[in-house]
């Protein structure tokens, strides 16, 4: 044993070893490293958001017209209470007074968002109508929100989206009735092709006595294309197609299109809308026209520096020539 020591340490002469190859970025510049790294995150691939988020942008441009006379209060009580009080005179289902409250609370993932976050509606009559949103985890968000009208829950809807890296899956639960054994069950997934190009799917399962055959599904395509400032969107099915074109101008315009088509019903409704905003004179103002010559338009008006925001609309039908005017002054 002590002569195989002695030989290892002392008379043999071992062969140099070859040196390590240098790592691959060991051999480009500093700057060069950095741009492909900066590269590499360019092209990582984000989460397109929700199929229900597909045509939102055009939506909110539009018009949402009212009509008749609207006042609503909201007032802070602390950083996570805030009530609201409303009362509206029209010839509408929504006349008289409503009284709501929101409560967000601590739990963040993002600096803009806290979770949980309960909204409640309720009148005179006691008609009730309630949202909870709550942030399980990072990537899973659950909605709950149902209707109460004399004292019986007439509506109920739970929706879960799961955000991956770059996928979503949403899973909605409409009105389950264990003891009527009817209910709607929607899946939907939308995943990210490419920075600019997410495709998607979408299934809706709807069971009960009332339905031709006891059960139904309905297979949806869905789809969105961003390309600068311009996003397109889509939604494809037997029964009908959902095309919608959404375009910033510019910090002041922006402008959409909207068409919905219904095979069954042999009905296609064009919308075409628009959005102004003027920052300097605290305005903003929403128009919107369709193909069954229904014009509407809501002007808003902040009234520095008073805590008043003043909003006008008005809605004006072609075909069955009537006319609409409503006026509302929010506090708060």
């Amino acid at each position: 044993m002590g002569n195989v020591m002695a030989s290892s340490s002392g008379g043999l002469d071992l062969p140099d070893l070859p040196p390590a190859p240098p790592s691959p970025g060991a051999s480009l510049p500093p700057h060069l490293v950095k741009s492909m790294e900066a590269e590499a995150v360019k092209t990582e691939l984000e989460n397109p958001g929700t199929v229900e988020e597909l045509h939102s942008r055009c939506r909110d441009i539009q018009a949402n017209a009212f009509d008749g006379a609207k006042i609503m209060l909201n007032k802070g009580l602390s950083n996570h209470f805030q009530v609201t009080h409303t009362m509206t005179m029209s010839t509408g289902a929504s006349n008289g007074y409503r009284f709501g409250a929101t409560y967000v609370g601590t739990k963040q993932y993002c600096p803009s968002e806290a979770f949980p976050v309960l909204i409640g509606e309720i009148d005179p009559m006691g008609n009730l109508s309630a949202n909870v949103i709550h942030q399980l985890t990072a990537r899973l968000r659950c909605r709950l929100a149902s209707q109460f009208q004399d004292s019986k829950l007439v509506a109920t809807q739970l929706t879960s989206d799961y955000r991956g890296k770059d996928y979503t899956v949403s899973l909605t639960m409409g009105n389950p009735g264990i003891l009527t054994g009817s209910g709607v069950i929607v899946g939907q997934y939308l995943q990210a092709i490419t920075k600019r190009l997410a495709l998607g799917t979408e299934l809706a399962y709807q069971y009960g006595p009332n339905v031709p055959g006891r059960e139904v599904a309905v297979l949806s395509a869905v789809g969105r294309y961003e390309f600068g400032d311009s996003v397109g969107s889509c939604t494809v099915g037997p029964g009908g197609m959902h095309l919608s074109y959404y375009k910033k101008a510019s910090d002041q315009l922006q402008l959409g299109v909207e068409v919905e088509t219904n095979l069954r019903m042999q009905e296609s409704t064009t919308t075409l809308a628009y959005q102004v905003d003027l920052p300097k004179a605290d305005l903003v103002f929403r128009g919107s026209f369709d193909s069954n010559w229904l014009i509407a338009g809501v002007l808003e008006k902040r009234l520095q520096p008073l805590p008043f925001s003043l909003a006008i609309s008005g809605r004006m039908n072609y075909a069955k020539n009537t006319f609409r005017l409503g006026c509302g002054l929010m506090i708060g």
